[in-house]
């Protein structure tokens, strides 16, 4: 199984919006990245970045709410694998499964379980049950059986339940394909919820489906997200410090940047008005530990502001400030001191102390 999990790695896709994280798989012969309407809800576009894929800006061109599915455009110029999809043999109970995805914003990760239900219904929608645990950031990724073929799309799991997760089964998704590829013509859509019909840009009237009259709502419909109070505040200053807002955005009130070789991570935590900026420069050597402590040590006693630390394994930097504190002036310096010390220390680590790069 664990060979069959390793062909996913250049297929997997991570996703990130203002609001959430998720996962996508690419599909060659549709060009397609497929993932769940909940993930990229409320967004007409959204970042993707992939073994193979340079973080980017992904149109969201059709949404699925009744499937909870949504593709998503790959304007990428990398040829990307192919996985199949598979609706040629039944799925019976206690078939071995893998769910690939993304969780809490990792890199790719497996987790292996069995089917325990393959026709759970939810909301007239047929589903299958297995114990491959699913946590925030699977959605949207593929369940695959033994033979490396996908058999669903991630979806849901019972909270607070024991590895209950649900995964749509790929007819649905084939179904789907099938019908937007037929009436899209390169247009924008998304399926009515109510009499299930697609509705495509420029048929639409206003706000409603023309089949029922029901109110939907289209991908390019969706307002431009913009940041507001504190967080607006912190996008200015990323912005001056010459990163991509939009690229940067990790969900609710994190951000994720690149200064150099450095990824620095900015979370606002809201409830009690704290700003933490925490660059995770490199990893410990495994020989001459003591020195790295000693060079930390003696930086820490040097630098304005920002404390290195040991957090497992990985030397981290970091800036801490509360909102009442921050102003575009102040945060402007802080935030570039963190960036230019980040990307400095990390080269001195591994270079001069043996530390190890991060591995993405």
């Amino acid at each position: 199984m664990n060979k069959v999990i390793e062909q996913y790695q250049n297929v997997v896709i991570q996703i990130a919006t203002p609001y959430s994280t998720g996962t996508g798989f690419f599909l060659k012969n549709e060009c397609l990245i497929i993932t769940n309407e909940h993930v990229v809800r409320g967004n007409r576009e959204v970042v993707v970045e992939g073994a193979l894929l340079s973080k980017q800006m992904a149109r969201v061109l059709f949404t699925d709410p009744k499937y909870d599915l949504a593709f998503l455009a790959y304007e990428g110029d990398i040829e990307m694998p192919e996985v199949k999809l598979t609706i040629s043999k039944g799925i019976g109970l206690g078939e071995k499964v893998a769910a690939i995805g993304h969780p809490f914003g990792l890199k790719f990760t497996a987790t292996q379980g069995i089917i325990s239900n393959n026709s759970h219904s939810e909301n007239g929608v047929k589903y299958y049950q297995h114990d491959a645990a699913l946590n925030p950031g699977n959605s949207g990724g593929p369940l695959i059986d033994i033979d490396g073929l996908v058999i669903g799309v991630n979806t849901f799991i019972i909270h607070e339940g024991d590895n209950i997760g649900f995964s749509l089964p790929v007819t649905y998704l084939l179904e789907s394909i099938e019908e937007y590829k037929k009436s899209a013509d390169g247009r924008i859509g998304a399926r009515c919820i109510n009499c299930m019909n697609l509705v495509f840009e420029n048929t639409n009237e206003g706000d409603f489906c023309p089949h029922c009259g029901s109110k939907i709502r289209l991908p390019n419909q969706e307002e431009e997200y913009e940041a507001a109070g504190i967080s607006l505040t912190i996008e200015t200053i990323l912005e001056e410090c010459g990163h991509d807002i939009k690229l940067s955005r990790r969900g609710p009130s994190l951000w994720e940047v690149l200064q150099g070789s450095a990824k620095i991570y900015i979370t606002y935590y809201e409830p009690n008005g704290l700003i933490a900026g925490d660059a995770v420069l490199c990893d410990l050597p495994k020989k001459n530990i003591n020195k790295v402590y000693e060079y930390l040590l003696r930086q820490n006693s040097e630098v304005e502001g920002l404390t290195l630390s040991v957090k497992g394994h990985e030397v981290v930097l970091s800036l801490i400030i509360y909102d009442r504190y921050l102003s575009h002036e102040t945060g402007l310096k802080l935030f570039g001191h963190l960036f230019q010390c980040a990307d400095n220390y990390d080269n001195i680590l591994v270079e001069e102390y043996g530390c190890n790069w991060k591995d993405d």
